[in-house]
């Protein structure tokens, strides 16, 4: 079947129309949502109101699921897959996180840019966050297209940018919202990777900035020159026209490329209302550095 998309931005993102997930697609509708995300990099599914199962097997359908979360206090997980990540403000018992909770305290880093995953060494193909209960007011989540912003910039900025390899860590994004609080563990399972600065989309054939809050270095740089490089890169990237929001209503099914987004979360009162997220997230097919930059 052709999937009936109704776009949502000028330059990218559209609604799905007439697919109900919970059963999963075969082969050749996944082959259309894949072609769609080539094109539009951000899909919207409305009143999806499937379960955890049935989300899992939509991701599967699409593609390799990443093998592992990264978060602090891993072994507090409410949900009954391990690969499934709780994007919520609940605890393992349903109620919402204390104020002084340290999972709460690290999860303020979704309100910040970023690509999901881009600190493991293979990073994130796509993402599906599913609202199973969303805020009243607030809590929408934003995305960037890296695509128009790489074309927006200047000839002299891509030749400057197009080699650059950039380190990427849990630990630098929440750093610089004054979150130091690890265990050994978790310093050692957040050590920083490599990535390319700037990426090739061979599905659009485009190519598509990298960026993300997890940067904390790029190579051959003196850091302060090199951090404050990805600030104003970012700044540029987030302007208003290259970013779409998404305001949720419940079993939305939100769907965006990793590779060529980036997205935050914005703030709600998360002392009061609950904000019942989960997401499956697919692994791209290599690390970035061992990617191919061009047709």
């Amino acid at each position: 079947m052709a999937l009936h998309l109704t776009p949502l931005h000028p330059l990218f993102a559209a609604e799905v129309q007439g697919l109900d997930l919970r059963e999963t697609p075969g082969p050749e509708l996944c082959a259309e949502i894949d072609r769609a995300m080539d094109e539009y990099a951000v899909l919207v599914f409305r009143d999806q109101r499937i379960d955890d199962d049935q989300q899992m097997a939509f991701g599967e359908a699409l593609g390799p699921l990443e093998g592992s979360r990264a978060t602090v206090d891993m072994h507090k997980h409410r949900l009954k897959h391990n690969r499934m990540a709780d994007i919520s403000n609940l605890d393992v018992n349903g109620n919402l996180l204390a104020a002084d909770d340290r999972r709460r305290m690290f999860n303020l880093g979704n309100q910040l840019w970023h690509s999901d995953s881009s600190f493991k060494a293979t990073p994130a193909k796509y993402s599906m966050l599913h609202g199973r209960v969303v805020p009243p007011e607030g809590g929408e989540t934003e995305v960037a297209d890296m695509r128009a912003a790489w074309d927006a910039l200047p000839e002299k900025t891509q030749a400057k940018l197009r080699d650059l390899v950039t380190e990427h860590s849990l630990i630098f994004s929440r750093a610089s919202m004054g979150f130091d609080d690890y265990t050994e563990e978790e310093k050692l399972a957040f050590a920083p990777v490599r990535q390319r600065l700037v990426r090739y989309h061979p599905g659009s054939d485009r190519h598509s900035l990298y960026l993300s809050s997890h940067i904390g270095q790029v190579l051959g740089m003196p850091r302060p020159e090199a951090m404050m490089m990805i600030r104003n890169l970012t700044e540029f990237a987030t302007q208003r026209q290259f970013v779409y929001s998404h305001k949720w209503r419940p079993w939305d099914l939100l769907m965006w490329d990793n590779r060529t987004t980036m997205h935050r979360a914005r703030p709600f009162d998360d002392h009061i209302h609950p904000r019942d997220m989960r997401r499956v997230t697919l692994t791209d097919v290599a690390p970035t550095l061992e990617q191919r930059m061009a047709a």
